[in-house]
């Protein structure tokens, strides 16, 4: 069977379409990383690195559901809930970890605000969640009971 002239065009411009879109899609993943908020050491500087300016107000408005106690520090389900309008990102901290920005979440305008995610939590600390939302900051705690820890050692 010979290859005709169109196929093999078309089979080499479908190649280089994905070369192109595989080597640039790391750029576009990362480009909202922000380095300094997840290398902070303290829980008020990944606040300060993260959300510089702005202040935080505790909320009902935001359901946190994570295990009071967590055998295993290496695997802890955290799912983060609300039905706060126009929620722009979901972050979650854990104020005891090596680097206490655990996570963040930015949402578009049409993500619905429920984001679940396994963190590690290096010993029993305060489980800190920030909705940025209207150009406000809401903030839910709680403290889960670590017994065996997963960030080390």
């Amino acid at each position: 069977m010979q290859m005709k002239r169109r196929y093999f065009l078309a089979s080499l411009c479908k190649a280089a379409a994905c070369i192109v879109a595989a080597t640039s899609f790391p750029r576009l993943a990362f480009s909202g990383w922000n380095e300094r908020a997840f290398q902070a050491e303290t829980l008020d500087g990944a606040f300060k690195n993260k959300y510089p300016g702005l202040d935080i107000v505790d909320s009902q408005a935001i359901k946190l559901k994570a295990p009071a106690i967590a055998e295993n520090g290496s695997v802890v389900p955290v799912t983060v809930k609300t039905d706060l309008p126009d929620v722009k990102s979901i972050s979650l901290f854990v104020e005891k970890n090596p680097s206490p920005l655990a996570a963040t979440f930015n949402l578009g305008p049409l993500n619905v605000a429920d984001v679940s995610i396994r963190i590690r939590m290096g010993e029993t600390s305060n489980l800190v969640a920030v909705v940025e939302s209207g150009g406000k900051l809401h903030r839910v705690q709680q403290e889960v009971k670590v017994t065996i820890g997963g960030c080390g050692g």
